[in-house]
């Protein structure tokens, strides 16, 4: 029997995968697919997501691959966010399709000892596991439901996923560019409709937009090249030479949110407990982050490190921000789809807010860049650098509690055994504010702020 069983490999069940045996827990990953999804919903990592790959020691990897993108949009208004001004290593978005992340996650996973079973899909739980569609029986002591909106995990627990249905939509195109934009990039806003265009990889660009005809309830039928190219017509006045589609899509703007992240032993994360409009590109990104959360909760009590009430903070931590998360792309999205003049004008005076009011421009690109989590008693912790040149994010990659002793013999209460215990002295140029009067910190593995002592 298994310690855990996670269902569904898409890049949150890799890395909870890949979580659960760097805590020492026995995972088996179930996957219908026979190899990752060709179509890359998600394009975006944002700062806080590589600062979780840099503190397991893989980020270098993303970092080459993809496309550093220095800005962020707020339901692409003109003016962009700066994310040179946030407090963080990689101040900057990375564009990378969906599918190499998945392949660099399986890769990790596998490498700590993750055994991925593909070709095999979860019907039914079972009260030792989960039952496969042949009927045989994976024993597990819990059961972690990562597979998407439709969760068979979520149903079959009985949970319940409230909110609204879709009525509006956008479209997609991964298509090639005989004469794409200069610099490879384009975002324009007109009482037409709206687009953004990025460069992938492999010499393909994606455009992704919605126009006034997308404000319906029904699904619109197949979206073909032509209504994409008449659409990207009708708001840019140029098709810019688009041709080989490599994959057209509609998305929704339905917004639900599961009744609980945990019953019992079944557990939700990713687009399992929550799904919205992938305004701004955050959704792998929360995603990951919910598995960062119950990872190394969810490994100290397989292991016995820990009780089933740690458990319990899973829900109390991320449930508030998946709430929060689908606030702040629903308000995207309204404002994404102000196609009427009264409608333009506000994204007009939004957009100038962004540009002239540097406070405003930094509470928004924390917020959508992950840096702004905090848990209560939990913050996120920087990437504080010492005297002897090391830095945080480098002790956090055995994926244990990190004691940091910066007074020289100074202890705290509530240090877990296998905590990685560091004296230390702040590096001269550390000038972070609350951080260089701190006597003694307990960091989580997931790089929170368990307690601190001045």
């Amino acid at each position: 029997m298994d310690d855990v069983v996670v269902v569904g490999a898409g890049p949150v069940g890799l890395w909870l995968a890949a979580e659960l045996r760097l805590g020492g827990a026995s995972v088996t990953v179930i996957e219908p697919r026979l190899a990752p999804d060709p179509h890359s919903k998600a394009l975006t990592l944002h700062p806080r997501t590589i600062e979780v790959l840099d503190s397991r020691g893989v980020a270098t990897a993303f970092v080459a691959e993809g496309v550093a993108i220095p800005n962020g949009h707020f339901a692409g208004l003109e003016d962009r966010m700066d994310f040179k001004v946030l407090d963080t290593p990689f101040p900057f978005t990375l564009a990378l399709p969906q599918i190499r992340t998945e392949e660099l996650f399986e890769d990790r996973a596998r490498e700590l000892g993750a055994i991925i079973r593909r070709g095999r899909r979860v019907a039914a739980l079972h009260d030792q596991g989960v039952v496969l569609d042949d009927g045989e029986i994976v024993r597990a002591r819990f059961v972690v439901g990562c597979d998407g909106a439709g969760s068979t995990v979520r149903q079959a627990a009985g949970i319940g996923f409230p909110g609204t249905d879709a009525t509006a939509w956008g479209w997609l195109g991964d298509v090639v560019l005989d004469s794409p934009p200069d610099g490879g990039f384009a975002s324009v806003t007109s009482p037409q409709g709206g687009l953004m265009m990025v460069p992938m990889p492999g010499g393909v660009h994606r455009i992704v937009g919605s126009d006034p005809d997308s404000l319906q309830e029904g699904r619109p039928g197949e979206l073909t090249l032509a209504e994409l190219r008449a659409r990207v017509m009708d708001i840019t006045g140029s098709d810019f030479g688009m041709r080989d589609p490599l994959w057209l899509s509609r998305f929704g703007n339905a917004a639900r949110q599961a009744s609980a992240y945990r019953r019992g032993r079944i557990l939700l994360a990713g687009d399992a407990a929550h799904m919205h409009f992938p305004a701004g590109g955050v959704g792998l990104n929360v995603g990951v982050q919910d598995a960062m959360n119950l990872g190394w909760k969810l490994a100290a009590v397989a292991t016995g490190r820990a009780g089933e009430d740690l458990l319990d903070t899973y829900e109390t931590e991320r449930r508030p921000i998946g709430a929060d998360l689908l606030a702040h792309t629903q308000a995207q999205t309204a404002l994404t789809m102000a196609y009427s003049a009264d409608g333009q004008a506000l994204r007009g005076v939004l957009s100038g807010l962004i540009a002239t009011v540097p406070e405003l421009s930094r509470h928004l690109a924390e917020r959508l860049s992950g840096l702004d989590v905090d848990y209560g008693t939990g913050r996120r912790a920087p990437d504080l650098r010492f005297a002897d040149g090391s830095r945080l994010f480098e002790l956090l990659r055995r994926g244990r509690h990190v004691l940091l002793d910066l007074a020289g013999g100074t202890t705290g209460h509530d240090v877990p055994d296998d905590a990685v215990r560091v004296t230390a002295e702040l590096a001269a140029t550390e000038e972070r504010a609350g951080w260089s009067t701190l006597r003694t910190a307990l960091i989580r593995p997931d790089g929170h702020l368990a307690w601190s002592r001045s």
